[in-house]
């Protein structure tokens, strides 16, 4: 499954959820103010669990093991 897409045509091209408008950045932006990310599906009803789970997976294996285990 396609989590991002960018098109020009939508937001410019900004990153955001395949088949929606809303953009990934969203998502991250929320969880830094401390929102979960059952509140976030609330606010964006045409994203998935899915694909947050796996934006959020993908983001995890780019951040180095080292810095992991620092938290």
């Amino acid at each position: 499954m396609i989590e991002i897409q960018s098109n020009p045509k939508i937001l410019g091209g900004t990153a955001c959820f395949a088949g929606t408008r809303v953009p990934v950045a969203g998502l991250f932006d929320q969880l830094q103010l401390g929102y979960t990310v059952d509140y976030s599906l609330s606010q964006f009803p045409f994203v998935k669990r899915e694909q947050v789970e796996a934006v959020l997976e993908k983001a995890k294996a780019q951040v180095p093991r080292e810095a992991q285990r620092v938290a």
